[in-house]
């Protein structure tokens, strides 16, 4: 791998929890190099895909005898190229992100996230690309295959901060113009702007034929308010102040976030688009090696 054991994000201790996983595309997906996944694009490889008619010059060896002994009929045996997969990891920048109640702040966490998903996308030989947003593209990493590519994506990484202003839907319908190769898109967010709009941007990637991935992401004080007092609360992203009573407002803050998750996780799943309720009391790499297993286990 790159020389990347000095940056902030990359965390080799940590990725043996999940040495032993691969993350695999579910669907099919293009791709030109040997790998794991399924093309749509036929060769000659190992998975058998179909028949099709016998052209003169078409190689011997995939020509089937014993439907010609049969039936008289030439056919050449086509196969499903295994191959590499492209996978975009998009990453939410916004001020919200800075949120922290202790420790690592859902930024910092889904920088990690991003660093061990690259990872993994580089050691099983896929391209990785990262897009960091917050009412635009902040900044942008093209997808490469090579070790060396994961040091750049590790420098965009520990380069920015998370500010301003969420504006995530009309960047994503943007990122997903550019992307014309469909492949895996992996959104890494607290998903805080209008859930409609955001699912709406969302469903452009499925369209698209992408495969999609979205990590949900919550401090535990967001998920617990364990508040009390008169507290003042700042907007991170307007930097608006507001003192509020807890006790007053927990129980209705409560059943909103739970409406909140509640209806990312139906209209995601409408959609076939993998959503992941993240915790970030959870040592990231213990939850992506859980989701791992699940998501192999699920596919067999």
């Amino acid at each position: 791998m790159a020389k990347a054991s000095g940056t902030k994000y990359y965390d080799p201790q940590a990725y043996s929890r999940f040495a032993n996983l691969n993350l695999v595309a579910r669907s099919v997906v293009e791709g030109y190099i040997s790998g794991l996944h399924r093309s749509p694009l036929h060769g000659y490889s190992i998975e058998f895909a179909e028949y099709r008619e016998y052209v003169p010059g078409d190689d011997l060896k995939h020509f089937d005898w014993k439907v010609f002994a049969r039936n008289d009929k030439r056919y050449v045996k086509q196969y499903q190229e295994e191959t590499n997969l492209v996978c975009n990891i998009l990453l939410d920048a916004s001020g919200s992100m800075a949120y922290a109640s202790k420790g690592m702040s859902k930024f910092d966490y889904g920088c990690f996230l991003a660093a061990a998903l690259s990872y993994l996308m580089v050691r099983q030989r896929d391209s990785v690309g990262l897009v960091l947003f917050d009412d635009a593209v902040r900044e942008r990493v093209l997808p490469r295959s090579s070790p060396a590519h994961l040091k750049r994506i590790l420098d965009a990484l520990q380069s920015s901060k998370p500010s301003g202003r969420t504006g995530m839907a009309g960047t994503l319908h943007a990122v997903a113009n550019t992307i014309k190769r469909r492949g895996l898109i992996v959104l890494i967010s607290d998903l805080y702007d209008d859930t409609d709009a955001v699912m709406k941007a969302l469903r452009h990637f499925r369209h698209d034929k992408h495969e999609m991935i979205v990590f949900n992401l919550f401090d535990p004080a967001e998920l617990e308010f364990p508040f009390d007092g008169l507290v003042s609360f700042r907007d991170l992203e307007t930097g608006e102040r507001m003192q509020v009573m807890p006790r007053a407002i927990r129980e209705a803050y409560l059943k909103q976030v739970e409406d909140f998750t509640a209806k990312l996780k139906r209209e995601c799943s409408a959609s076939r688009i993998d959503y992941q309720f993240v915790n970030t009391s959870m040592p990231y790499e213990f939850m992506l090696a859980a989701y791992l297993s699940r998501r192999t286990l699920a596919a067999r």
